[in-house]
This record gives C-alpha cells, structure tokens and sequence, in this order.
C-alpha cells in the first residue's frame, strides 16, 4: 500500500521507500545515551554526523521516557532542546526536525523555532492542547501508543490481544484527529511502551494489519530492553540486532524507522531496496 505523499518542510515524503529518523536524546537520563549529548555543540554534533550519514528526520528530544522515568517540566524542556534546534538549523536550514514531548508548550516552542514534527508518546492524552498547537503550524504528527505511563508502564502490562487492542486504541484516535482536519499524521504501535517482551515481538511479526489504519507506520525498535533481554546483551551492543529487527518491521511493512545508528539503518533501507 502506497500513503499519500507528505510535504513536510520543503520535502516531499512518497513512502515508496523507507525512511530513517535519527535519535537524538538532549537528556541526563536516556536509557541509551543519557548525558552523552546534553550539551548544546555535542547534541549539534551529533545530529550533523546523523545527517551526514543519511538520516531523512532528526528527533530531538529533551525528557526521557524510558521506563520508570519521572518527567520533567516544561521550561527545562524547552531549554533543553530550543537552542539545540536553533543551533542546528543554523548549521543545516533543510533539516526536518522532529520533536519527542508531550507538551503544548514545548511542541509550541520547537514549531516555532522551526521544527517540522511533533513525536507525541501519549497520543495527546497528557495534554490534548497539543493538537491545536500541531495544527497551527501544519506539522506532521507521530501518533503512539503506549499503556500506562512511563514511570510505571513495565509494572506487569497485560493485553488479551495485543494487536486488536493497540488497533483499536489508534484508530478512536485517529477518528479524533481527522475531524479537526489533521492529514500528516504517522502511526506508531509504541514498541517498548508498556508491552511485554511476547508483545513487542508480536507487533513486529503482524506489523502489517496496522497498514489498514491508512497512514505510514513508525517503528522505534534500537537498542530496547526487549532485545538486550532476549540476547543478553547490554545497551551499547544492540546496533546488530537492532538492524536485524529493523529489517524485519520494513519488510513488514514500516515506512519510518527510529534508530540510534542511523548508518546501519540507511544501510538496511538501501540494502532492501534492492532485494525487493
């Protein structure tokens, strides 16, 4: 299935092939690489290289949701990640940078400034302002799910159907979304957000039914728990197979991936393009 082309920034998204969004956490505590890019020129840095290496989005985000993990307010978010997506614009006006919040006024904030998407981990749950915000700017929206909150979402979740119930959750949100006029809205199954490691397999494995909500999918598999705890291998030796599930969700049938490695990922996309 081919989704309506997105124009986001100057860029036209067609969807015939895949995409890659580039992580890029500006927090102390990341379960990947909380403190490496907390500072302004290492973040910049960081998200030149991404860029260089091929990366199609930059994903900036200042609050880490890794499980257990406490929030933080909206003015040290802001200034966590505005001068970061200044600083970059500065060096590459062309960049699409999205931003990972929850936050009206930090999403406000970063369209403002420039940035092109909102990555929204509660689907406007925490704070429904959000959509007006995304709306004003016509940005493109990241459409998640996730059971629970962060700071207890890994406290024993339970599905009796995992794919029916995250199908179900983002289609009443869509129907949501739809009536205030969104069109460039991408969906996100939210794997590692409160789901079980049978789970997140899962919805790797049936990727494909979520092709029937009619927007472009998002995976953000790199480096989580669920693959450290399969193979037993700490967080700095998951970029293997986190390629590996990356391959499998595109074949599946995801439009964006989010990863850590962005090299590896343009990798996997060009790799399969050939094979297909």
């Amino acid at each position: 299935m081919l989704y309506n082309a997105y124009t986001i920034g100057k860029r036209k998204f067609t969807f015939d092939n895949p995409y890659v969004m580039g992580v890029l956490n500006v927090t102390d505590d990341s379960f990947s690489d909380g403190g490496k890019y907390n500072k302004v020129e290492n973040a910049v840095a960081h998200a030149l290289e991404m860029i260089n290496d091929g990366a199609d989005f930059i994903d900036v985000g200042g609050e880490s949701t890794r499980p257990g993990s406490g929030g933080i307010s909206a003015d040290e978010e802001i200034d966590r990640v505005i001068p970061v997506i200044e600083n970059i614009l500065k060096e590459k006006t062309e960049v699409i940078i999205s931003v990972d919040t929850t936050k009206s006024s930090v999403a406000e904030e970063a369209l403002k400034k420039g940035a092109k998407i909102i990555n929204d981990i509660s689907a406007f749950s925490f704070d429904p302002k959000i959509v007006d915000v995304v709306k004003k700017y016509d940005a493109a929206y990241v459409l998640m799910h996730m059971k629970g909150r962060p700071k207890e979402m890994q406290n024993d979740p339970y599905y009796d159907d995992v794919i029916t119930e995250i199908y179900d959750f983002l289609f009443s949100k869509l129907k949501e979304l739809e009536v205030t006029g969104f069109s460039k809205i991408f969906v996100d199954p939210g794997i590692g957000f409160g789901k079980r490691i049978e789970d997140n397999f899962e919805i790797l494995k049936r990727l494909e039914d979520f092709k029937g909500l009619g927007y472009p999918i998002l995976v953000g598999a790199s480096r989580k728990s669920f693959i450290g705890k399969t193979l037993n291998l700490d967080v700095n030796n998951r970029d293997t197979a986190s390629s590996i599930i990356d391959s499998v969700a595109i074949k599946n049938g995801a439009n964006v991936i989010r990863t850590h490695n962005v090299k590896n990922g343009v990798q996997v996309c060009k790799l399969l393009k050939e094979l297909t």
